[in-house]
């Protein structure tokens, strides 16, 4: 047998099907056993440690099941075993493609355990806001904000399940949604934006120019509620810590 045909089947054996590594004595059966369960043992762990509020939502025996497929065909690929429950949300999207809010639920909690990845920054103060020259100003966002798209209250699911609550029933909300998705010191922290918002935000994100992103808004809103939009948008987003520091544009 060669080392990549051995290789092949020692990986068949781990994942589902014991046995398929092929010319081993019986004395060796034993410990490929141990390495199937513990395999199967650690994956499954892991996902559980990640997926706490999937977890409550799904119940155990449709976790396990779902854990079970996505452990089945997503063998590991990081370094550490930290990492490999990203893309579990790819799994129950498969599984429950008629329950959009299971693979949303996933997704938002992975997002709120992997902001503490980013680097550490200090936010500007709200105080600040009236030192700034905002005809010149670009806005430079906390490097762990990051965005999720949904169709379904997950948010306020997880939210209720966090808190030990009775979470609502599963909606589809009105008109698709953005979660945005960062942390205030070491708390992970989420909110729904409506869309508007969300192009403000990618534009600033791509550094583009307060002035530049106000002017959208007016094209959008009109001069007088494009006007009062930045200036809560931008509010909020100092009142959140989501603006690390300013840039200044060169006209």
């Amino acid at each position: 047998m060669s080392l990549l045909a051995l290789q092949r089947g020692f990986h068949r054996h781990l994942v589902d099907a014991p046995g398929a590594i092929g010319d081993w004595t019986d004395a060796a059966a034993p410990g490929l056993e141990v390495y199937h369960n513990a395999y199967r043992v650690q994956l499954t762990e892991c996902l559980a440690a990640h997926y706490p509020q999937t977890h409550a939502w799904l119940g155990g025996p449709a976790f396990l099941a779902a854990m079970q497929d996505h452990i089945a065909v997503t063998p590991p690929a990081g370094w550490t075993l930290g990492a490999y429950g990203e893309g579990f949300d790819r799994t129950l999207a498969r599984r429950y493609r008629d329950d959009p809010e299971v693979a949303e639920l996933a997704a938002l909690e992975w997002m709120l355990g992997r902001c503490f990845e980013a680097a550490d920054v200090t936010p500007l103060s709200p105080a600040e806001i009236a030192r700034i020259d905002w005809d010149a100003a670009a806005l430079a966002l906390v490097p762990d904000l990051a965005t999720l798209p949904v169709r379904s209250n997950a948010g306020a699911i997880w939210s209720a399940l966090a808190a030990g609550e009775a979470p609502p029933a599963a909606t589809l909300l009105p008109e698709p949604a953005m979660l945005i998705v960062w942390r205030q010191g070491f708390t992970p922290c989420f909110r729904t934006i409506e869309m508007i918002e969300y192009g403000a935000i990618t534009l600033a994100s791509a550094g583009v120019g307060f002035a530049e992103i106000c002017a959208m808004l007016v094209t959008a809103r009109g001069e007088a509620d494009g006007v009062a939009l930045a200036g809560r948008l931008l509010g909020g987003w100092f009142a959140d810590g989501l603006v690390h520091h300013i840039l200044t544009k060169e006209f």
